[in-house]
């Protein structure tokens, strides 16, 4: 790993708060697509959900975000190809060899991947950036409505789609995530992958929105790279520091944004055993 030119990577913990206004932030297959919910009514948003989000950013060549990052970063797009592409064939990517695999497909170098190992001894490689499930604050409000579809060819009749519009009425959701350095000797990471990553979060919401999803916001985007590559303090204190809290009724579902207690720094007993916390919405 190297330490020169500001290039370690040190470990890192983020903790995502997101907002939701009358959207479906992540659909649940198994419950016709109704926002995910658990038991306890509160939301939920899944890991895979967002890194769809992040890697169709990257994927998307032509699009304002990639070519703004491309320049400001000095970034060479042909290694950074999307390895879970909807238009990637699994032929092709066994035809790849290990080395031009890690130098070819940014998502399996930061995020991971198990591909390789399907016919190669080669060690599995874990991702250096883990993002957890992202779960509300407080329970969440399901509305249902019908809305109408367009007609079959050759029928003058609209159709209809009964409860198909299923949208959070408001949540205030948090997702964690961690920069593990140990891993990135193993998928080929680099810093400047996760500088990307870290430069695609403010866009991920407001860049892939959607029918269903049109309010949907990262509202902070915390982000506090420890002392050294080993970790500096619990991951689990400075996510428990961080995460909103609803000032009253914390059993109820919310309406705004001004029902939560958002921290916007750290306890001084973790300040001074991490580096300085960053809010990567505050975007330059």
């Amino acid at each position: 790993m190297s330490t020169k030119n500001g290039n370690e990577i040190l470990r890192g913990t983020g903790l995502l708060v997101i907002e939701v206004i009358n959207s479906n932030p992540n659909g649940d297959p198994d419950r016709e697509s109704d926002p995910r919910q658990r038991p306890d009514e509160r939301g939920e948003i899944s890991p895979v959900s967002f890194k769809r989000k992040i890697r169709d950013l990257v994927e998307e060549k032509e699009g304002p975000v990639w070519k703004a990052l491309e320049q400001g970063q000095s970034l060479n797009a042909q290694e950074f190809a999307i390895l879970e592409s909807r238009k990637t064939a699994l032929k092709d990517i066994r035809a790849v060899d290990e080395a031009e695999f890690m130098k070819r497909y940014w998502d399996g170098r930061i995020f991971g991947n198990t591909e390789l190992e399907k016919g190669r001894s080669v060690p599995v490689k874990t991702g250096v950036a883990q993002f957890g499930l992202g779960l509300s604050v407080s329970p969440v409000r399901i509305e249902r409505m019908t809305t109408t579809n367009p007609p079959v060819q050759g029928d003058k009749k609209v159709g209809m789609a009964p409860l198909a519009y299923r949208i959070v009425e408001h949540g205030v959701y948090y997702m964690p995530f961690f920069i593990n350095p140990t891993a990135a000797s193993k998928s080929g990471c680099k810093k400047q992958d996760i500088d990307l990553l870290l430069a695609l979060i403010p866009y991920a919401y407001a860049h892939t929105a959607s029918y269903v999803r049109p309010m949907v916001e990262v509202r902070h985007a915390w982000y506090i790279e420890h002392n050294n590559a080993l970790g500096s303090c619990s991951d689990f204190a400075l996510i428990s520091a961080l995460t909103p809290k609803k000032k009253q009724e914390p059993d109820k579902p919310s309406k705004t944004w001004d029902e939560y207690e958002v921290p916007k720094e750290l306890p001084v007993h973790l300040k001074n055993k991490v580096r300085p916390i960053r809010d990567l919405m505050e975007m330059p």
